[in-house]
């Protein structure tokens, strides 16, 4: 007797561990560690660290890139009282991608490169959900400037609702401080595409650049905040629309037009227009400087699959839920480039795909995308450590190897 009971005690368990296994097939799966976890923070638990340190010591960036809106002061983005919902899959399908002359796994991808959350989603599906380095789904992942298509889209709403006339205006027309200003007399067209012509170094492996500069007077709560730290860049080296430089300060001048056009906070306006449209689940941060003022051009922190959702409704051409929430045409004017930009890889605070111009993405600092496939509506999302162009490379070919997998 009391073996027929251990044996059916050991089925049972057998079975338990059988159904834990199907649930994390068929939801996120976590991971407590992740590529090189201890120089990452593992031993220590993942600390946050004090301000900008993250910058030198990657041991603390886990807890920083994941609490970034309580790291520095920040507004929230409320998401509305019910979800728009997203289905999930029930396992997870096969992707493979071909690097550097070789094939991989979506688990070589993760095992190399520090990733701390990965989606794939098409249609309104869920196809893939990972974390590692202990995040999980409450976490609020930090964009740095992914942001920046945000600010680009709120110009657009702005402009469809009539609080911003034309994006031939000039920037002045609306933040009269600027008036005299080289970035007061730049078009706001000039400033989506990053070509305002002003001057500006956006170098982030030498501290004397000026986004270092702009940094200290934005998210390190220098008193001028971002209004007069703009204003410290003023020498005009090409006319506006001439030729793409990238410079975060184009996104801080963005989000001041906005906020002066409409007469309210970036985070409201992002709350009213996109995030509760959105059907977001949790509620977001947009970290903000000592005035005030959101930082637009970084640190905008939301859940992973939220992120996910604004993807998706990119991808399905501004609409989700039912709802329009980007005017179609604003996104194909952002997205679609033309004969006369100064880039035809960027178009209005986004990036456009090289290979495939229908494709677009937006960017952050270190590895963060939100990669954008209308024609087949589907997004790809990653938080990241770390990258560099090799990582941007194989990132890339995972990409074409979502595309490709059997659906």
């Amino acid at each position: 007797m009391a073996s027929h009971i251990r044996l059916a005690l050991a089925a049972l368990a057998a079975g338990l561990a059988l159904a834990v296994q199907a649930n994390a097939e068929d939801g996120p799966r976590y991971r407590a560690d992740g590529p090189d976890a201890e120089i990452y923070g593992a031993g220590r638990g993942y600390p946050m660290c004090s301000g900008l340190a993250y910058i030198a010591d990657k041991g603390c960036r886990v807890g920083a890139f994941s609490h970034y809106g309580t790291l520095f002061p920040s507004r929230d983005i409320r998401a509305p009282a019910k979800a728009s919902p997203l289905q999930r899959a029930a396992n997870e399908p096969v992707i493979t991608y071909q690097f550097e002359g070789k094939t991989f796994s979506l688990d070589d991808y993760l095992n190399k490169r520090p990733t701390t959350g990965l989606l794939v989603a098409r249609d309104d599906t869920i196809l893939v959900e990972r974390y590692q380095y202990g995040r999980n789904d409450k976490h609020l992942l930090t964009s740095f400037s992914m942001a920046k298509s945000l600010v680009g889209f709120l110009v657009g709403l702005a402009l469809e609702r009539g609080a911003i006339r034309s994006i031939d205006d000039t920037a002045e027309v609306y933040v009269p401080e600027l008036k005299g200003s080289e970035y007061g007399r730049t078009p706001l067209k000039a400033l989506l595409q990053m070509a305002s012509g002003v001057a500006f170094s956006e170098n982030y492996s030498d501290p004397s650049s000026d986004i270092y500069l702009l940094a200290r007077l934005t998210l390190e709560q220098d008193p001028a905040g971002s209004l007069n730290a703009v204003k410290r860049f003023n020498t005009r080296r090409d006319a506006p629309g001439q030729r793409f430089s990238y410079s975060s300060a184009e996104s801080s001048v963005l989000g001041l037009v906005v906020a002066r056009a409409t007469g309210r906070t970036i985070a409201d306006l992002t709350t009213e227009w996109i995030w509760q449209p959105l059907g977001a689940e949790s509620d977001a941060k947009w970290n903000i400087d000592a005035t005030g003022q959101e930082i637009t051009y970084a640190y905008y922190n939301a859940v992973l699959r939220d992120w996910g959702r604004l993807g998706l409704m990119l991808a399905h051409k501004g609409r989700w839920a039912g709802r329009s929430i980007i005017p179609e045409g604003w996104l194909a004017a952002s997205t679609t480039p033309q004969k006369d930009w100064p880039s035809p890889t960027y178009g209005y605070q986004i990036w456009i795909s090289a290979i495939d111009p229908s494709r677009f993405y937006l960017l952050g600092l270190r590895g963060q995308f939100v990669v954008v496939d209308p024609n087949s509506r589907t997004t790809l999302v990653q938080t990241s450590l770390d990258a560099d162009e090799h990582a941007r490379a194989e990132l890339a070919a995972l990409w074409l190897g979502v595309l490709a997998a059997p659906r």
